[in-house]
């Protein structure tokens, strides 16, 4: 069964899409999708980092793109000499 939700991506453009979501009362990973496994290098047992394991209730790579967002172009202000008095080449002080 699929749980369906609106999600806002950054993708090289701005877009809607709908996302698959974990099964909220799994009992493997308790709604969470998944956990983090930390490793140590096997020579000297350091920390070397963390992997994520996902949760075979739900598959992260199940999403559709429904609607890309249009881009709002940037208003720039132009600049207000706070004291009228035009550009100085005066320092601030």
């Amino acid at each position: 069964m699929l749980r369906l939700r609106l999600r806002l991506a950054h993708w090289p453009r701005r877009t809607l899409i709908l996302t698959d979501t974990p099964r909220p009362d799994c009992p493997a990973c308790d709604g969470a999708g998944g956990h983090n496994r930390d490793y140590g290098d096997h020579t000297t047992g350091e920390y070397a980092g963390t992997e994520w394991d996902p949760c075979p209730c739900w598959d992260e790579d199940r999403r559709w793109p429904l609607l890309p967002l249009p881009r709002l172009p940037r208003r720039r202000q132009p600049y207000v000499d706070p004291w009228g008095n035009g550009h100085s080449n005066e320092p601030p002080f």
